[in-house]
């Protein structure tokens, strides 16, 4: 919604009212539902994977599984990987869903633009592979933040002071490596001009 205020005025004023609805649709789409969603979930799921782990691995817990023969990379690592490479996809489509739906009301409320336009702009900028390059962004920011979490995790010295600096660090490099990773998959997903706002001018 601040995305949307920040510039349909400015599209208003312009005449460009028909194509708000698709700069929302590919900026929701391409960038900003997998990119926030990854934010999140960095600092609420690979701090608790990290916290966690560290845990476990400061009070000898995964010594305890090795002398039982399990692996614990296999038993502690894996399932949080698996697990978070699937669920980001879904929760980037409902942010996508979420926050296309609070800017089209914003906008309408506000700014007198009817939802229905908004809407068609919407689908006539919007290709399916937005959606799955989304998809395919938000899988890798899922891997990305399972593994380092886990990995700072598994990795904890020190005690309680080491479970809270490796937390920290887990998240701090979970960011950035979301960060590159956003700008090296756009770089390679949407290279030369763009064509996908030139139905709804």
């Amino acid at each position: 919604m601040a995305f949307t205020i920040q510039f349909v005025r400015e599209f208003t004023r312009l005449g460009l009212n028909r194509s708000v609805g698709g700069v929302l649709a590919l900026a929701f789409s391409r960038e900003l539902s997998p990119v926030v969603t990854s934010i999140v979930v960095a600092g609420r799921i690979g701090s608790a994977f990290a916290a966690e782990l560290g845990t476990m691995q400061v009070s000898e817990q995964t010594d305890t599984l090795r002398v039982l023969g399990a692996d614990p990379v296999d038993y502690l690592v894996t399932p949080r990987v698996i697990a978070s490479c699937i669920a980001l996809p879904f929760l980037t489509l409902m942010c996508f869903t979420v926050g296309l739906a609070s800017s089209a009301l914003l906008a309408d409320g506000v700014y007198g633009i009817s939802i229905n336009i908004i809407l068609d702009s919407a689908h006539r900028a919007l290709k399916s592979w937005d959606l799955i390059s989304a998809m395919i962004k938000s899988q890798v920011f899922g891997a990305i933040i399972s593994i380092v979490s886990c990995a700072w995790g598994v990795t904890t010295i020190g005690g309680a002071k080491g479970v809270g600096e490796s937390t920290t660090s887990a998240v701090v490099i979970s960011l950035v490596g979301i960060f590159i990773a956003d700008f090296a998959l756009s770089y390679c997903f949407f290279q030369g001009a763009g064509d996908s706002l030139k139905n709804c001018v």
